[in-house]
């Protein structure tokens, strides 16, 4: 009977710090290759380089952060605010992409299940060739914007961008609003 109750004590313990374990996010300063991880942060000042890299849940750039994606799968978000740069490529990303009052932006050649925003940027933001399952929004960016040849399930908006975003030979199969109208 004592062996089965310090079993359980030690199942116990295990279980009741497992968790914990589990529930922390890695810190990117540095790079990936094709390997499995869980959700990613990038601190300020760190550049995060991944490349054929699956992750399992979000990925967070904080302000300061450099994030450079190449071929990878996220089964989360992307999200960033006040990043120094944001580079997605050849990438999937299951849920959204939200860039918002950072430096530069580039979502190239990849598919967005959710939506795609960039929202305050200082930097030039580009949307180039991708395939996004909502929305595509960019607002308020004073860098430069170009959105081209993306395939959008939901609507294409944009509002108070300055210069206002250039681009052609987006299908949108909602509606083109504001700036983006004629794009």
């Amino acid at each position: 009977m004592r062996k089965i109750l310090g079993g359980l004590r030690i199942a116990v313990g295990v279980l009741s710090v497992a968790p914990a374990a589990f529930a922390q996010d890695k810190v990117c300063d540095g790079s990936f290759g094709a390997a499995t991880v869980g959700s990613l942060v990038v601190p300020d000042g760190a550049t995060c380089s991944l490349n054929g890299t699956r992750v399992g849940g979000n990925i967070t750039v904080e302000a300061g952060g450099t994030l450079e994606a190449g071929a990878v799968t996220v089964r989360g978000n992307v999200q960033a605010d006040g990043a120094a740069s944001v580079s997605i490529t050849t990438s999937m990303v299951r849920g959204s992409v939200q860039v918002d009052r950072g430096g530069s932006a580039q979502l190239t050649a990849s598919t967005v299940l959710g939506n795609a925003a960039f929202t305050e940027n200082a930097g030039s933001v580009e949307a180039t060739g991708n395939r996004i399952g909502g929305s595509l929004k960019a607002q308020k960016n004073t860098g430069g914007v170009t959105i081209a040849d993306n395939q959008v399930r939901n609507n294409l908006q944009c509002s108070e961008n300055d210069p206002a975003p250039t681009g052609s030979g987006n299908q949108v199969g909602g509606s083109k609003s504001g700036q983006c109208a004629s794009l």
